[in-house]
C-alpha cells in the first residue's frame, strides 16, 4: 500500500529585520531541516493517539483501566444521546464498575494498530472485536469468548455470485489490514497463487462493505456478524461463501499482563455468561438484524428518498413536542403504513401512524387521514405509553416495550410482564418479554391473566422490524437538534 502526500509550496517575501549585533543566532543545520520536513510530511498520516505514547502504569498501581478500542457498529459507536454505546463499550463499562476503577479509552483509527500497541503495553486490555487465532495466542493472552463468528466472503448481488476461491481470481477484493480475514486469504493463496486483494488501513470492515455496495470492490472478506449488520443497510450485499473454521471474539491482554487482571477478566465473563447479562447484550445489538429480508430493505430505502421528505418536518415537530427521536417515530410510521397517510386496516385503524378511533379521540385528532395530526398524535401516544411503564425500566428496553404496547395495547404488555415474572424471567427486560408475549395467544396462558387473549407474536415482530428501520435511519438521516425544546433532556435518553 502506498500513501502519497500532496504538497504545496508557499512563496512569500520575508519582512526586513533589524540587524542583531550583540550576538549571533545559531542556524539549524541542513540535517535538522531535513528531519523537520519529514516529520511535517508524516504528520497528516499519523494516528493522533500514537504521536506521544508511553507504556501504561501496571494495573493496580493506577486507579484507571486503560483499554484499546476501535470504533465501529460491532464495537462502540456514538449514540443518539451523544454518548458511546455498543457491545464492547457496554461490557467495558460494566467491568470497570465491577472493579471500581475509572475507564480510560485509547482509540485506534486502524485495526492493524491494535495488537502492536497492546504488545507495547499502551493499554491493559484490547476490546476491539479481536478474533482468537493461533498466531495471536502466541503473542497475547485472551479472555473467555463472548461471540462465535465465521469468516465470510461478501459480494455485490448486482454481479455474479462467486462460489469458490477460484472465482475470486481477477476480481478486485479487500480486507481490513491486520485482520484474521487477511491471514485466511494468505492461506488460500497457497493453493490459488493468482488470488489478489487489497489490505486496507481502516478501523472496521463496514467501510469496505459500503464500498462493495457502491461497486468499488468485487468482494470483501470479513466476519459474519458484520456482514449481517451491513445487509440491513445495503440490500445489494450478499454472502457468497465461508472460509476457514468458526472463530471466537474475546478481549486480549499483553503476555506480561498482571495475573490478577487476567483472573478478573475471566471471572467477569464467567459471571455475565452465568447471570444472562451477556445474552441480553448480544440480543440488544444483534438479536434483530436478521429480521428483514432484501425486499424489505429495498422498499424502505426507496421510500426513504421518495416519500419520507414530505413528512420529515412533521416528524421533527413531533420530536420537539415529545422528546422522542424523529427517526424512531419515522421508523414506527413506516412499519405501520409505509408512510401512507390514507392507510386503513380491516379493523378500522387509519392514517400514517395507524391510530384507532379511540386513540385518535384521546389525542384530540379530528381527521385521522390528516398526516400532521396523525403523526403528532402517534408520537404523543407513544410517549404516553413510555411514561406509563415503571420508572425502574431503563433504555432501550423501555422504548421497545412502549412500541409493543403501541401495537397490542398496554394492558397486554403488562400481562406478558406478569407471565415473565411467573416463569422466573425479568419483566423489565425486552429480551425476556419477547418470549412471553407470544404466550398470550395460548389458552393455557391467556386464561390466567387479566386481559385475556392477544396475538402476542405480532408486537414482537413489529418491534424488531422497527429496530432495524431505526438503525437504517440512524445511518442515513441526520439528527434533528431544535434550538428550543422542553423535551431536549429526554431526547438524549433515547436508545
Amino acid at each position: 500500500m502506498q500513501v502519497i502526500a500532496n504538497t504545496r509550496r508557499a512563496f512569500y517575501r520575508p519582512r526586513k529585520r533589524k540587524k542583531i549585533t550583540a550576538y549571533s543566532r545559531r542556524q539549524p543545520s541542513s540535517a535538522h531541516k531535513l528531519v523537520a520536513a519529514v516529520l511535517l510530511l508524516m504528520l497528516p498520516f499519523c494516528d493522533p493517539g500514537m504521536l506521544i505514547e508511553r507504556p501504561v502504569l501496571p494495573f493496580g498501581v493506577t486507579d484507571e483501566l486503560v483499554v484499546l478500542v476501535r470504533n465501529g457498529p460491532d464495537t462502540r459507536f456514538l449514540g443518539v444521546d451523544g454518548k458511546f454505546s455498543g457491545m464492547e463499550q457496554d461490557m467495558l463499562e460494566m467491568f470497570a464498575k465491577d472493579l471500581g476503577v475509572r475507564l480510560r479509552i485509547v482509540e485506534r483509527s486502524n485495526f492493524a494498530d491494535i495488537v502492536p500497541a497492546l504488545r507495547r503495553n499502551i493499554a491493559h486490555i484490547a476490546a476491539a472485536g479481536l478474533s482468537v487465532t493461533d498466531e495471536r495466542r502466541s503473542r497475547l493472552i485472551f479472555g473467555p469468548a463472548y461471540l462465535s463468528v465465521q469468516k465470510v466472503v461478501a459480494y455485490n448481488t448486482e454481479g455474479r455470485r462467486p462460489r469458490s476461491v477460484r472465482d475470486l481470481v481477477g476480481k478486485h477484493g479487500a480486507v481490513v489490514a491486520g485482520s484474521s480475514s487477511a491471514d485466511q486469504l494468505r492461506i488460500e493463496r497457497a493453493s490459488v497463487p493468482e488470488l489478489l486483494w487489497d489490505e486496507v488501513l481502516v478501523a472496521n470492515s463496514m467501510t469496505l462493505l459500503d464500498q462493495l455496495s457502491d461497486g468499488e470492490y468485487d468482494f470483501v472478506m470479513t466476519d459474519s456478524h458484520i456482514v449481517e449488520l451491513a445487509q440491513n443497510l445495503s440490500p445489494n450485499i450478499g454472502k457468497a461463501f465461508t472460509l476457514g473454521g468458526p472463530e471466537t471474539l474475546a478481549w486480549a491482554l499483553p503476555n506480561d499482563a498482571d495475573p490478577l487482571l487476567v483472573n478478573q477478566v475471566q471471572d467477569f465473563f464467567n459471571r455475565i455468561n452465568a447471570n444472562g447479562s451477556l445474552r441480553i447484550l448480544l440480543d440488544r445489538y444483534y438479536g434483530h438484524i436478521e429480521r428483514l429480508n432484501q425486499g424489505d430493505v429495498l422498499a424502505f430505502l426507496e421510500r426513504r428518498t421518495s416519500v419520507l421528505p414530505q413528512y420529515r418536518d412533521v416528524f421533527h415537530e413531533a420530536q420537539e413536542l415529545t422528546g422522542i427521536d424523529w427517526r424512531l417515530l419515522a421508523a414506527l410510521g413506516f412499519q405501520e403504513s409505509h408512510w401512507n397517510p390514507l392507510a386503513t386496516s380491516p379493523t378500522g385503524v387509519r392514517g400514517l401512524m395507524m391510530l384507532t378511533s379511540g386513540t385518535a379521540d384521546r389525542m384530540g385528532v379530528t381527521n385521522r387521514l390528516d398526516a400532521r395530526q396523525n403523526i403528532i398524535a402517534g408520537a404523543r401516544y407513544l410517549k404516553m405509553l413510555k411514561d406509563a411503564l415503571p420508572g425502574r425500566i431503563g433504555e432501550p428496553d423501555r422504548t421497545w416495550m412502549a412500541l409493543a404496547s403501541y401495537n397490542v395495547g398496554f394492558g397486554h404488555v403488562e400481562d406478558a410482564r406478569i407471565l415473565a415474572q411467573r416463569r422466573g424471567l425479568n419483566p423489565d427486560l425486552w429480551f425476556d418479554l419477547r418470549k412471553t408475549l407470544p404466550l398470550l395467544a395460548r389458552s393455557d396462558y391467556y386464561t390466567t391473566v387479566k386481559r385475556g387473549f392477544a396475538r402476542g407474536g405480532e408486537p414482537v415482530i413489529l418491534t424488531e422490524n422497527i429496530r432495524n428501520y431505526y438503525d437504517i435511519l440512524l445511518r442515513y438521516e441526520e439528527p434533528y437538534r431544535p434550538l428550543f425544546s422542553s423535551y431536549t433532556t429526554e431526547a438524549r435518553a433515547e436508545p
